[in-house]
């Protein structure tokens, strides 16, 4: 019997039953569950029985294939829905037309759509505000570049602020670079991207590594990982892989003209290194959404201090470059935590870091960016 995958900190698994009828109540002092499909997308509204007339959109993070009830980034978290829904807050938030899987795209459309669906339904909130974890997070940028008239303001969290096309390149590269340094331990990227490949898990890679640990170290150094984190890393790149590739057709990664270096053995790694050249419908279906920094509206980036899926570097430096390139750096704020683990933000910390926007958004003046304590 395979013994049950350990997760990493971080990771949040909620089993959630979404009801394909519909059921509205009024709103006359009474709380409200609303669910249903919009554009073949489940979604779910909460409204307390004590609306502020305020809303909070949120944008679920990745979900894996072949992991069921798995959201990176907390999708349908209690704890998460409580944080708003406490102070009065409706919240809404939609499982996307391709609930498994990559669905940058289809997140940023199914969000817009809930929103214009909540807005007709339950009138014009006071103000309305957009979150999410993850790749949820690269949804929350882009919907507040794309529809900043709609928000006050935007708060990703953990996100993947990099633009889709270079992130999960980094993933790429860290697989090849790993086959390369241990052969036959891996599928071939290749394999993963044509989704033919079975999973190598956790348990089998630490296993065919054995002792021989130093070059690990390296790899995972060089992505700002820790070594202990890396079988999972590899199992999660797997399935991204295979993922990506099929929500753009093919492969969007070409990595013929690359020279990988930093390794401390990078020419024998680039001898044995796998080629792959892209499709070049893939590459550009990747990069249909990347951030542009063309922030207008009060934002809120919250990061923790080591995130084994997206590190600082690629979670937070990259898009506040964009951000002060396009002059936009007034409308950028940026918090992390001491928390450890992809998107493990207490709930403390969310409030806080929530609070801040809120009164960004409302007075006009820019919290000092900075730890949440």
């Amino acid at each position: 019997m395979r013994k049950p995958i350990k997760f990493p900190q971080g990771f949040l698994l909620f089993i959630f039953i979404f009801f394909i009828t519909t059921a509205f109540t009024q709103t006359n002092g009474k709380s409200i569950i609303d669910t249903g499909t919009i554009d073949g997308a489940h979604y779910r509204i909460d409204i307390p029985a004590n609306w502020n007339k305020n809303l909070v959109m949120y944008a679920h993070g990745y979900n894996p294939s072949g992991f069921p009830g798995l959201f990176i980034g907390g999708a349908y978290d209690s704890a998460n829905i409580a944080v708003y829904v406490a102070q009065g807050f409706a919240y809404a938030r939609s499982e996307y037309s391709v609930p498994k899987g990559w669905a940058l795209p289809e997140g940023v459309h199914d969000t817009e759509a809930l929103r214009e669906y909540f807005v007709k339904k339950y009138g014009k909130p006071d103000s309305a505000f957009i979150t999410g974890h993850s790749m949820g997070g690269a949804i929350t940028i882009e919907s507040i570049e794309k529809y900043p008239q709609y928000y006050n303001g935007a708060m990703p969290m953990c996100p993947l602020s990099t633009g889709a096309f270079n992130q999960i390149r980094q993933a790429f590269d860290l697989v090849v670079v790993f086959n390369a340094m241990y052969p036959n331990i891996l599928p071939s990227v290749a394999e993963m991207i044509s989704g033919k490949a079975s999973l190598i898990f956790p348990q089998t890679i630490i296993s065919k590594i054995g002792s021989d640990t130093n070059n690990l170290v390296r790899l995972a150094r060089m992505n700002e990982y820790r070594t202990s984190d890396m079988p999972m890393i590899l199992l999660f790149t797997q399935v991204l892989m295979k993922d990506v590739s099929k929500a753009t057709g093919g492969n969007p990664f070409d990595n013929t003209n690359t020279v990988y270096a930093g390794y401390g053995m990078d020419l024998e790694l680039n001898e044995k290194a796998e080629r792959l050249a892209a499709s070049p419908e893939a590459e550009k279906k990747l990069n249909q959404y990347n951030p542009t920094g063309k922030l207008t509206r009060p934002t809120v980036l919250v990061h923790t201090i080591y995130d084994e899926l997206i590190n600082p570097s690629m979670g937070v430096v990259y898009f506040d470059n964009q951000v002060q390139k396009a002059g936009n750096a007034n409308n950028l704020a940026v918090f992390y935590t001491s928390g450890e683990g992809h998107c493990n933000f207490k709930r403390s910390e969310t409030r806080t870091a929530f609070a801040a926007l809120r009164q960004w958004a409302s007075s006009g003046q820019k919290p000092k960016p900075g730890r949440i304590q």
